[in-house]
């Protein structure tokens, strides 16, 4: 009795651990306004991006200094990876999304890297 006990009792236990953690992978939205601030070796900005989220996939518009742009990207977890083309440059921001707040690095192409903040604008 007191082994089953133990065996249901654990068994309960995984699975609401289980659930906890899928809950939390699903609860992040990344679809909205996100206010950045860039810093590279080739200066710093404030561009915005409007994401739209479908499941791991993401895109939206990139407006900013480098002008405006289609981005497309992935969500797995929390890890949050951007792409857009400007010109010749292959743009790609890779960060981590944490609430309403993401941060990262940026690589414009080989021109310059360096480092993002975002905030998502909350209606």
């Amino acid at each position: 009795m007191k082994k089953a006990f133990c065996i249901v009792s654990l068994s309960t236990i995984l699975l609401l651990l289980f659930s906890t953690l899928s809950v939390s992978a699903q609860a992040i939205d990344v679809s909205g306004k996100w206010n950045m601030k860039v810093e590279t070796s080739a200066g710093s900005g404030t561009p915005i991006f409007v994401l739209k989220q479908a499941g791991e996939k993401i895109s939206g518009t990139y407006t900013g200094q480098l002008g405006e742009a289609p981005v497309s990207g992935t969500l797995k977890e929390k890890a949050i990876k951007l792409e857009f083309k400007v010109g010749d440059y292959n743009v790609v921001y890779t960060g981590t999304i944490e609430g309403n707040t993401m941060k990262g690095k940026v690589a414009i192409g080989d021109a310059a890297e360096g480092t993002f903040t975002g905030t998502k604008e909350i209606k």
